[in-house]
């Protein structure tokens, strides 16, 4: 026998298959773990719209996402992260109460929301099957969304400072365009191994489906108001 023989070595073929249980285990938790928050995002957002909660602000918005998404972070290998993932969640069901109550008092402001809403489902399940079913590999395109994002942002910011409602608009349909990117990106990055912790995939994926969804909205409510 050996005796340099390396006790810990693993054969390919094992070594293969415990990933790949690895990764469907992540894909599993992240996906209940979704649904868990987009829920108790809805359960934020209706009570905020019941209590006729006033918006809280781009400020207040932007402390209180970017203040939860770092406690999320530094916890996700926690149980505690869970709380965080929660609280951001429903932090931002809460900001969304009031967006939502505005469009629900525009004309067509039900169809505009149900319309946001089936083509923000639609989407999602359409690219995220993709991904998972044909496991191509998106990570190409990290680099480019990266960059679309912060000139997404800094556009968004600058629309809503010097209230430029076209810019908004033109921001609106470019957040659309990069979060279904996102969408392939995310999932991708989950099948492949980039991302193995779920509470960050689960952030990663909701603030996407939030950012698709109130993009749509914005877009439907300015064509439904030309009706």
């Amino acid at each position: 026998m050996n005796p340099l023989r390396s006790m810990n070595s693993i054969p390919v073929g094992q070594g293969a298959e415990i990933s790949a249980l690895s990764t469907n285990k992540v894909i599993r938790n992240t996906y209940m773990l979704l649904s868990a928050t987009l829920l108790f995002a809805a359960l934020t957002a209706m009570a905020s719209m019941a209590l006729k909660l006033p918006h809280p602000g781009i400020v207040v918005t932007l402390v209180g996402y970017f203040g939860l998404l770092f406690l999320t972070s530094k916890f996700r290998d926690s149980a505690a992260g869970l709380g965080f993932v929660f609280a951001l969640t429903g932090f931002m069901g809460y900001t969304l109460g009031p967006i939502v109550s505005h469009y629900l008092g525009l004309p067509n402001g039900g169809q505009t929301v149900a319309m946001a809403m089936g083509l923000t489902a639609a989407i999602f399940l359409g690219l995220s099957g993709y991904a998972l079913t044909t496991r191509k590999n998106f990570s190409y395109m990290g680099g480019f969304l990266m960059v679309g994002m912060i000139v997404g942002i800094v556009a968004s910011l600058a629309a809503v400072f010097f209230e430029l409602p076209a810019l908004s608009l033109a921001v609106s349909a470019i957040f659309v365009l990069l979060m279904s990117g996102m969408i392939l990106y995310e999932t991708s990055n989950i099948i492949h191994g980039g991302e193995t912790n779920y509470i960050m995939a689960t952030v990663g994926l909701f603030v996407t489906i939030f950012n698709l969804f109130t993009s749509l909205m914005q877009l439907l409510g300015f064509m439904n108001s030309d009706d």
